[in-house]
């Protein structure tokens, strides 16, 4: 049986459609049931609409700071659609710590950079600031602290020195497309597990390609 799966977004949902696009393959171990959204002009629930994914809004403007109200609604629309699996997508709202270790080890986030590398806001300002020379993404599992919990998957990409904040967060992007799709289908398959505050898998090796930057040529 497939894992039924909640997206969770507040914008225009760039890596929900990629997990939306993977999921629809008949041997992609995990269905996108349901995409939620705290905010009803977010472009993204029309993306999903036209994929054929049943969409919900619930609006978290109103609870204002009462993040534990929000959540409650929450959860009754995930029990509802018998939601087993959470991966957000740009869904711009902190979950209090309660919500967090309920759903501990079946939430997943997508952050754009090598963590523990540049967490929180700005991660491509901070890359670039600090000056170096790969940068990426990251999927992770979701604990109170924010881009905390144990790395599931991360892909590189290299840094120009000509590269702006917009050029690096486009090419970064790609990888964030690959890496959260196939983070999926390794949870869904149970074939992650978490020791500590590490995250394992099985029957993984070494790759066998490295990434070196710069060149110069």
């Amino acid at each position: 049986m497939k894992r039924r799966v909640a997206i969770l977004i507040s914008g225009r949902g760039s890596n929900m459609s990629a997990l939306i696009r993977a999921a629809a393959a008949a041997e992609f171990p995990a269905e996108i049931s349901l995409v939620i959204s705290n905010k009803a002009d977010a472009l993204g629930l029309e993306r999903a609409k036209a994929s054929g994914v049943k969409t919900l809004v619930i609006e978290s403007k109103p609870f204002g700071k009462d993040r534990a109200g929000f959540e409650k609604l929450l959860q009754a629309a995930l029990d509802q659609h018998g939601i087993e699996l959470i991966c957000l997508g740009g869904f711009m709202r902190l979950f209090t710590a309660e919500f967090t270790k309920a759903w501990y080890g079946r939430m997943l986030n997508i952050h754009p950079s090598l963590l523990p590398s540049f967490p929180g806001l700005d991660p491509h300002g901070q890359a670039l600031r600090a000056g170096v020379k790969l940068s990426g993404a990251t999927v992770h599992f979701v604990i109170p602290e924010t881009d905390a919990g144990p790395i599931v998957m991360q892909g590189a990409v290299p840094v120009s020195d000509h590269d702006t904040g917009a050029t690096l967060s486009e090419r970064i992007l790609e990888v964030e497309h690959r890496i959260y799709p196939e983070a999926l289908r390794l949870l869904a398959t149970g074939k992650v597990r978490i020791e500590g505050d590490v995250c394992r898998t099985d029957g993984s090796g070494p790759s066998e390609n490295f990434l070196v930057s710069p060149v110069v040529r």
